[in-house]
């Protein structure tokens, strides 16, 4: 993100406010960014890390690997990060070109299309629930493998798809209960982004 001395003074009150954690300072950098998004403390408490999440998910950035969103407000809310870094191709499940279907929403049927053309993407689903249980319905078929799936839709029906991803071998971060939206999932690209940057730019820098 674009720094300001506001955001800087905005995190320093919430690294006072949050004080001691067991996040590793990667993770913590997330999970600032989240309350920073949100004026909501109790995402300390709510987001999950899979083992080796945020180094896949920088390595897959670095690499330039194709994003996948679900909705339009994810791909607004990481796309001033995304082109001013590595400038991964991103594509919006609600924009992919699909024949309609009955028994799926739009969402769902869009990414599983997109899925199934980039299966080692980089997934982020920030607000349909029923576009991550298409994708977990893939990665249990195994026709895809994520290189990260980022989900925190808003949690009251078909929650399981939440808890099949925490138990499959795909790196995620994800939000428990029912608490999730579109603003959580691009704060946490954002942050992943910056992160990525740290560790890979100056790399990418002098290679072009």
């Amino acid at each position: 993100m674009e720094w300001h001395v506001t955001d800087a003074q905005s995190l320093a009150i919430i690294d006072s406010e949050i004080g001691d954690h067991v996040f590793s300072p990667a993770e913590y950098e997330i999970v600032r960014r989240v309350i920073y998004a949100t004026a909501d403390f109790e995402y300390k408490s709510l987001i999950r890390f899979s083992e080796r999440a945020l180094q896949a998910g920088a390595a897959a950035l670095a690499a330039r690997t194709t994003i996948v969103v679900d909705v339009p407000m994810v791909q607004v809310g990481i796309a001033y990060d995304i082109q001013n870094t590595f400038a991964n191709p991103v594509y919006c499940s609600m924009e992919a070109l699909t024949r309609p279907q009955k028994e799926k929403t739009r969402a769902a049927w869009g990414i599983e299309t997109l899925a199934k053309r980039y299966p080692e993407g980089i997934f982020v689903v920030g607000q349909a629930q029923t576009a991550l249980t298409a994708l977990v319905d893939l990665i249990e078929a195994e026709e895809i493998r994520p290189a990260l799936i980022i989900a925190t839709p808003a949690g009251f029906v078909n929650v399981d798809a939440k808890a099949r991803l925490q138990e499959s071998l795909v790196p995620h971060i994800t939000i428990e209960n029912r608490k999730g939206n579109a603003v959580i999932a691009a704060a946490i690209v954002d942050g992943l982004v910056d992160l990525a940057w740290q560790a890979y730019g100056q790399d990418k820098n002098r290679g072009s």
